[in-house]
């Protein structure tokens, strides 16, 4: 019996070969877009897997109810407390300084060591590397030790059994004390080497609002992390705030609303690199990833949706053979099962193409996400599979039905051709078909609007010809340095200006603080520069001054801020010239002498946040913590230029260092490649479902034609014009197009409006693109209809009339 089912299986294909051919083209693309997708969220998720005590790591988040905001940093004290009083915390551990590096000397070498990480004693408990070379106890215990990785150790000494040996950097020696080899499944933490800041921590273990680390918790088996946010806002937050003395005359909750944090956030490890709010680690992206996998399981349902099309539309052709064989005793059963076959047959010659495109194409998927993926996920294999016998179900079960619903006695007479029976399920399956690509199109159109919009957006500032240079880490007394480097970089050929400004554009190095008024009190972001950073940026003066070297003051106890941050507080311009602020950094208050215009230094996705600026020496913090010089070229010789600063810069001001220097213009243009990805994603996204349906379209409008064909030859032989017989064949599918469009119009409209929400600077919702995805959907529906019903105008009169 199977022989036999299968041996028609095989005629039906040959006879319908198109229709065969574009179910396999569908399927398979469609299967191959879901793989890719998956394989990429399947890597995304695997962040940390690795670690063997990741279920009772929590990494900390803050959460700022007035700005409702995320925050990633905790201070010193905090943490330790957390330890000592809530009973769920076991241990903890604080990092910073990510991605640090340093011209390290040995007995043999000299060799620059990139990628490094300070993090508190404790690290190892978290992160148990595998040991190489000497011990984890007390790897971390002081100020004068070093762990490092194979790689750094074999980079350093030329070997990896160097633990007790020395190694001299930044004018201190250090001991090796373990060696540890680097996880090769993925990690966002895989320093190179390890230090503990043991002075920064020092400096700053009694300053309760210096939120200077990340910060680990490891928690204690059986605890569940949700019961502890009450605790963190009772006996951390709390406490702190009764401990400050800007707390007189406010009751701890008040405290907590006016600078916050208000709650907190426990993320589990494995989860962090998706699902944390803030992260010191990179943006977390879950929604991205699940909109292309639901785009991905879309063109999927699409290609099933053909595949119901199509087979329902080949009723009339397999009528017959249902009612003979139903005459001879076949059951319902049978049918349905020898029907599911048929489609399974295709659903796995399309998987296994699929499997083989997907690898295909896995080269360049990796390089457009910058990763290293293989076919070696079995949750691939087995989830694609799934998706193989949820299609053969959905797609064969339901033609499968119809067809197995025939009557014998009315099929062997031959009406099932002259039959209404079936079309409404056609019709409405081809309407959520052309609903999807409606999307599709109106989706499209809106992110290229949106990207284009961004990309076109005045930032506020000029970034064309700035070069920035960045100091190696931890320089002691970088104010100087800038100050020295001011002068000599300023003559070098080609150098048309010079200055620091800690606020860089396309950047994510920023530091913040409360910024007190009274009793108001706002998160405003530092920006500590030169006198004339502003100018130099081509900064718009709103009002006021810009800062002046011929005034004392203006090192001492003077800011300008931005239009966001006299925003925030409810100021008008005038107001905001006779305020004095006291900003968190410091403890004096300064004088607001000018208003400048807002101008974005970050995404474009987020909004312009308050921001003062004041002279880098106005407090001793802010001038130890100078780590730039900014170079204005002209545009006679940039690529001259920028080599006689290289030469000069690794020649006599960090020799042995690399040369760390970018174009502004061209960091800030990195922002905006996350949002051109997702562009071309939707638009390869967007082209593949046009594809599918259009084809579907094409096959299932040839099918049900040619059963008009005697229709078409008796009003043919009556004098219908080639026009009027090429509209009513078209005219029912036009109508299907424009239903569909319509019902597509208010879900599009609502999905697009959710994920433009994300942008502080987005469009407004265009109508154009809901008009074009209808005149786009009608032309091309009329156009693939058209060629067959043209085709249809063409036939034998004497072929379709004879027998009348």
């Amino acid at each position: 019996m199977l022989n036999n089912w299968l041996k028609i299986a095989f005629i039906n294909y040959k006879k319908n070969w198109l229709s065969t051919a574009i179910n396999l083209f569908g399927l398979t693309v469609g299967l191959t877009g879901f793989m890719l997708i998956l394989l990429h969220w399947n890597d995304e998720e695997s962040f940390e897997k690795w670690n063997p005590k990741k279920n009772e790591i929590y990494y900390f988040q803050t959460y700022h109810k007035k700005e409702n905001s995320y925050g990633n940093n905790l201070s010193v004290p905090m943490a330790r407390r957390a330890k000592d009083v809530i009973p769920g915390v076991e241990d903890y551990v604080l990092f910073n300084s990510a991605g640090i590096g340093f011209k390290m000397t040995t007995k043999n070498k000299t060799a620059y060591q990139q990628d490094g990480l300070t993090a508190s004693e404790h690290f190892f408990n978290f992160f148990p590397f595998k040991l190489v070379s000497g011990s984890y106890k007390n790897a971390l215990k002081g100020d004068g030790v070093i762990a490092l990785s194979t790689t750094a150790a074999k980079n350093l000494f030329g070997t990896t059994n160097v633990a007790g040996e020395s190694v001299k950097f930044d004018n201190k020696n250090y001991v090796v004390t373990a060696v540890y080899e680097l996880p090769k499944e993925n990690s966002q933490i895989k320093p190179e080497f390890v230090l503990n800041p043991v002075q920064q921590i020092k400096n700053d273990e009694n300053n309760w609002g210096n939120f200077n680390f990340g910060c680990f918790f490891m928690l204690k088996k059986g605890t569940d992390p949700s019961t502890l946010r009450q605790k963190f806002i009772t006996d951390i937050f709390e406490y702190r705030a009764k401990l400050d003395k800007d707390s007189e005359g406010m009751t701890p909750q008040q405290y907590l609303d006016l600078y916050g944090p208000t709650d907190s956030l426990l993320t589990p490890l494995d989860q962090v690199k998706l699902h944390a709010k803030a992260s010191w680690f990179g943006v977390p992206d879950f929604k991205t990833l699940m909109i292309l996998f639901t785009l991905s399981v879309l063109i999927v349902v699409l290609s099933a949706i053909n595949f119901i099309n199509l087979k329902t539309a080949q009723a009339s052709q397999r009528a017959k053979e249902i009612g003979v064989r139903k005459a001879i005793g076949s059951t319902k059963t049978n049918l349905i099962v020898q029907f599911l076959l048929e489609t399974f047959v295709l659903c796995i010659a399309s998987y296994l193409l699929s499997l083989a495109l997907t690898e295909l194409l896995l080269p360049s998927f990796n390089k457009f996400f910058d990763k290293e993926m293989k076919m070696n996920d079995w949750h691939v294999y087995f989830y694609s599979f799934v998706m193989v016998i949820m299609v053969t179900l959905i797609s064969g079960l339901i033609p499968a039905m119809y067809l197995s619903n025939f009557k014998a006695i009315e099929t062997l007479k031959g009406n099932f051709a002259r039959s209404k029976h079936g079309i409404w399920l056609r019709n409405g399956i081809l309407t959520l078909q052309l609903i999807i690509s409606s999307f599709f199109i109106i989706g499209g159109l809106i992110v290229n609007q949106q990207v284009k919009h961004m990309m076109n957006k005045d930032l506020g500032y000029s970034g064309k010809q700035i070069l920035i240079v960045n100091f190696r880490e931890f320089n002691p007394k970088p104010w100087l340095k800038y100050e020295r480097l001011r002068t000599e970089m300023s003559k070098i050929p080609g150098v048309d200006e010079v200055t620091y400004g800690e606020i860089i554009p396309g950047t994510n190095r920023s530091s913040s603080s409360n910024v007190d008024f009274m009793n108001q009190s706002i998160q405003a972001q530092h920006g500590s520069m030169d006198y004339n950073y502003l100018q130099f940026m081509n900064v718009k003066l709103k009002k006021g001054r810009w800062l002046d070297p011929n005034l004392a003051s203006d090192t001492i106890n003077t800011a300008l801020v931005n239009e966001a941050f006299v925003k925030k507080f409810g100021w008008n311009d005038d107001e905001a010239l006779k305020n004095e602020i006291r900003p968190g950094f410091d403890s004096i208050k300064y004088h607001i002498v000018g208003i400048v215009k807002d101008f974005n230094v970050r995404s474009l996705r987020s909004e312009i946040e308050p921001t003062v600026f004041f002279h880098y020496r106005e407090t001793d913090w802010k001038k130890e913590y100078v780590y730039n010089i900014q170079l204005k070229i002209k545009p006679d010789d940039i690529e001259g230029t920028v080599n006689r600063i290289k030469k000069y810069w690794s020649g006599s001001v960090e020799p042995g260092y690399p040369f760390d220097y970018f174009f502004i213009d061209q960091k800030f243009a990195k922002t905006f490649e996350r949002y051109q990805k997702q562009q071309t994603l939707f638009t390869i996204l967007n082209a593949m479902v046009l594809m599918v349906a259009l084809l579907g379209l094409f096959a299932l409008s040839s099918l049900m034609i040619e059963q008009k064909l005697k229709d078409v030859a008796i009003k043919k032989t009556l004098g219908a014009s080639d026009g009027i017989l090429i509209m009513g064949l078209t005219k029912q599918f036009l109508w299907i197009t424009l239903t569909a469009v319509l019902i597509s119009i208010p879900i599009s409209y609502y999905l697009m409006n959710e994920w433009l929400k994300d942008f502080a600077y987005r469009i407004d919702m265009p109508v154009w693109p809901f008009i074009i995805s209808l005149l786009t959907l009608l032309i091309l529906t009329f156009a693939v209809v058209s060629i067959k019903a043209y085709k249809a105008t063409k036939v034998s009169l004497v072929k379709y009339l004879k027998y009348e």
